[in-house]
This record gives structure tokens, C-alpha cells and sequence, in this order.
């Protein structure tokens, strides 16, 4: 009788450590990086879609920023070119910025890749939302510490006033072969870029980008929002082969417009 009682007490033990860890509920959705604003940005961006966490999108970008108000990052998207049909949309977002969305990038004609710069308000996971054509979601993502603060101080143009002498003026070149089969187009266009988060400033930033070709056919499109680092410098790709001209169009959102001639 006292064994049974042993045997029974120590089961309930043993239920009672065990218990709390069958119990327990993943509240970040499974997000690998273990990120509690995970549930809510997915919703927010891409509702019931299909997504999965795949490591053929690469976030390349440092793992701390030195400099939370010019953080590199790379987006490289191409392990999908042949699935569900290619890749047809990019969206960069950060969990813990004030302004989650960063970016969103259509390739259209040129390669699922591109580089820029963007401000880190705190340490936070980095992502890159791609679509394939047949409606799936593939994400990737990179945690980035920071010691923060670079979404709430003005840029250098906006503290010395220089902006209002460059604005939007752009600077083009296109690099041959620097990728296997494709030229790389760096475009850097010359703009505040404000958050909005400085007392006193307004929110003032690029929001609209396009290039086409001669025939007007359009090689690809981008949203930019304010957490796009000031004077935007942007790295493409494009394939090797196709017209060596195009233009450069886009508009702010105070409606002053960019256009520019793009030559190889």
C-alpha cells in the first residue's frame, strides 16, 4: 500500500513539472527569431495567406548596426525564380520599428534582388516577405541589434538645409557582370527622407520609383517608405541581355517629382 501511494505521488510530481511545458502556447506564430510582434505583422501584411519561413530568401545585413541610421541590408530572393511561377513581389518590414513597413519591391523584368540602406529605431528582426506568383508567402528574416534611435534623429542634409539644393536629383551606373548573367543598375537619389518621428518635421520621403525602357515597358517598381535611409542609394539587377536605356520615374509624397535618363 505505501509503495502504491510512492508510485502515485511521484507520478503526480512528475505531471505537475511536466505539465506547464505541454501547456504552453507558442504565441510568436513559430517564428524562428521567437518574436512576439510576429502574429500581428502577419496579419497586418499578409492575412490567411500561405507563408513559410524559408531560408531561400537570404536577409543579408550586419548583426549589429553601427550606425542605426544607415544599416545595409540585402535582399536576395533568387533561390526562387523557379517556383510557384517566380517571384512577384518583396516586402521588407521590421517588427520593432515605429514604422514597420520599409519597402516593397516588384521586380517585373529584372532579378528577385536588391540592396539599399534603412534606419534601425531598436534591435529588431529584419524581414523579407517574398510572393511567389501562385499566392504563396515565403519569408525570411535576420535579428539586428542596434543601440537605436535612428528613426527619431534628423539626417545631415535636413540639419545643414543642403536638401533643398539636391532634391531629387539622381546619379546613375550600371555595372556589367558583377552577377553571373545579369548588370547590376546603382541608382542614388538625393532626398531627406523624413520620418516624421522629429519634433517639428513633417513625414517626407520617396514613395514611388519606376524604371522603363524606351518602349515604355516598365523593368520594375518600388514603394518607399520612411524608414529608407536619407539620399536613397538602391543596388538592382538586371539581366545581361536587353535595351542599354531607360528612364527613371517616380514622385514624393509631397507630389515633387523624379526623372531621370538611366544609361548602360
Amino acid at each position: 500500500m505505501e509503495q502504491r501511494r510512492r508510485v502515485l505521488l511521484l507520478g503526480w510530481v512528475s505531471g505537475m513539472a511536466t505539465a506547464p511545458l505541454w501547456a504552453a502556447e507558442d504565441r510568436t506564430g513559430g517564428d524562428p527569431l521567437g518574436s512576439m510582434q510576429w502574429p500581428t505583422l502577419r496579419k497586418q501584411y499578409l492575412g490567411d495567406a500561405p507563408m513559410r519561413f524559408s531560408d531561400a530568401v537570404v536577409v543579408h545585413t550586419p548583426a549589429f548596426a553601427d550606425d542605426a541610421m544607415n544599416v545595409p541590408l540585402q535582399i536576395d530572393a533568387r533561390a526562387l525564380s523557379g517556383v510557384g511561377g517566380g517571384v512577384q513581389r518583396i516586402l521588407v518590414v521590421v517588427d520593432r520599428n515605429p514604422v514597420r513597413e520599409v519597402l516593397d519591391f516588384e521586380p517585373l523584368r529584372a532579378l528577385p534582388m536588391l540592396s539599399f540602406r534603412m534606419r534601425l529605431e531598436q534591435a529588431s528582426p529584419v524581414r523579407a516577405l517574398v510572393q511567389t506568383r501562385d499566392g504563396q508567402w515565403h519569408v525570411g528574416s535576420r535579428q539586428v541589434h542596434a543601440a537605436g534611435g535612428g528613426c527619431t534623429v534628423p539626417g545631415a542634409s535636413r540639419a545643414d538645409g543642403s536638401w533643398k539644393t539636391t532634391l531629387n536629383k539622381v546619379q546613375a551606373r550600371m555595372f556589367h557582370n558583377v552577377i553571373d548573367g545579369s548588370r547590376r543598375l546603382r541608382l542614388r537619389v538625393m532626398h531627406p527622407m523624413d520620418t516624421g518621428l522629429v519634433a517639428g518635421i513633417p513625414a517626407f520621403y520617396i514613395d514611388r520609383l519606376e524604371l522603363r525602357d524606351a518602349a515604355g515597358q516598365m523593368w520594375w517598381r518600388l514603394g518607399l517608405h520612411e524608414p529608407v535611409s536619407e539620399n536613397p542609394m538602391l543596388s538592382l539587377e538586371l539581366p545581361l541581355d536587353g535595351p542599354r536605356e531607360f528612364r527613371l520615374q517616380g514622385h514624393d509624397n509631397n507630389g515633387n517629382r523624379i526623372d531621370a535618363e538611366v544609361k548602360a
